[in-house]
């Protein structure tokens, strides 16, 4: 019997993460949304792609959260896009809205269920999610350390012209303009890229990381990134689901680490079949702790916010 995965939110990045989990045959696949029609047009789309794909996973678009009952994984994605000129936390109070929503049929329909939240300000609403639902902190975890340490590397990459899989980088903080890209413990197979790339080069590409949600909403003017925030969300199903150890910048909730409390904010951690399983405290100069603790500062004045 396949693993079940529920997806809600069957927008650009929802079609994404459910296209990524039946490729992989990673589970078989629910998409939800309030729109009548999108997600099982959606879904019938990418199921009718099988054939030429391979894979056997089995989609189903739904408008009803019954179907979504005794879920393994819930990946929620629903919410408002950025527009040009937006920030993350403009998305801020209708999007809670919307999440608390989704959660309170969660946790009726899936009560045993881990949550990925990828919906922006994602750092918030995944300390909604876990204060709505009441789950133990490592069944809920937010998508945002995983993409910004993917765009990070991506433009290291492009800038040296290596290979991708040999450039490795973590990005910690809140998912937004003050998250705290680790140039130190970014390397190109083994190197130090500050062996590599001069300092001018890398703070115009540590910025261009900070804004790189941005770059792309500009680009697109009526939408905002899918499908690497999708493949990225898929990678944690996959983490979860294949019991893997992966160690991931993920937004989680710290209680004592970092010298943050009561807080979600990406630092790294092992995540595997039981979800958040253990966080990674690395070494911090001053300088880093200080931008982690702006940064987590940030997260806890919208939490404040929202008066949860």
């Amino acid at each position: 019997m396949r693993n079940k995965v529920s997806v809600i939110g069957a927008g650009h990045v929802g079609a994404t993460v459910a296209q990524y989990i039946v490729e992989m045959e990673l589970a078989d696949v629910v998409m939800v949304d309030i729109a009548e029609g999108l997600p099982q047009g959606k879904s019938l789309d990418i199921l009718e792609a099988g054939p030429v794909r391979g894979f056997d996973s089995i989609l189903l678009g739904s408008n009803d959260y019954k179907d979504i009952a005794d879920s393994d994984i819930v990946v929620i994605t629903a919410g408002l896009a950025r527009k040009p000129g937006m920030s993350r936390e403009d998305l801020l109070v209708k999007n809670s809205e919307i999440v608390k929503s989704v959660m309170e049929q969660v946790v009726k329909e899936s009560p045993g269920s881990f949550i990925i939240v990828v919906t922006n300000p994602v750092d918030v609403m995944t300390y909604l999610s876990w204060k709505v639902s009441g789950f133990s902190p490592n069944k809920v975890l937010g998508m945002a350390g995983v993409l910004d340490s993917a765009r990070f590397r991506a433009f290291v990459s492009r800038e040296l012209g290596v290979s991708v899989e040999d450039t490795q980088a973590i990005v910690l903080g809140g998912h937004g303009d003050s998250m705290v890209p680790l140039l130190r413990y970014c390397t190109v197979s083994g190197i130090p890229v500050s062996e590599l790339i001069s300092k001018d080069k890398m703070d115009s590409i540590v910025e261009r990381t900070r804004k790189a949600g941005g770059e792309i909403v500009s680009y697109l003017k009526t939408g905002s990134a899918s499908y690497s925030p999708g493949v990225c969300a898929g990678e944690m199903v996959a983490a979860i689901l294949r019991d893997k150890k992966r160690l991931l910048p993920c937004a989680v909730y710290v209680n004592g680490e970092y010298g943050l409390k009561d807080v979600y904010v990406g630092v790294p951690i092992i995540l595997g079949a039981g979800g958040v399983e253990k966080i990674i405290e690395i070494r911090l100069t001053e300088e880093e702790k200080r931008a982690l603790h702006a940064s987590a500062g940030a997260v806890r004045e919208n939490i404040a916010r929202l008066k949860i």
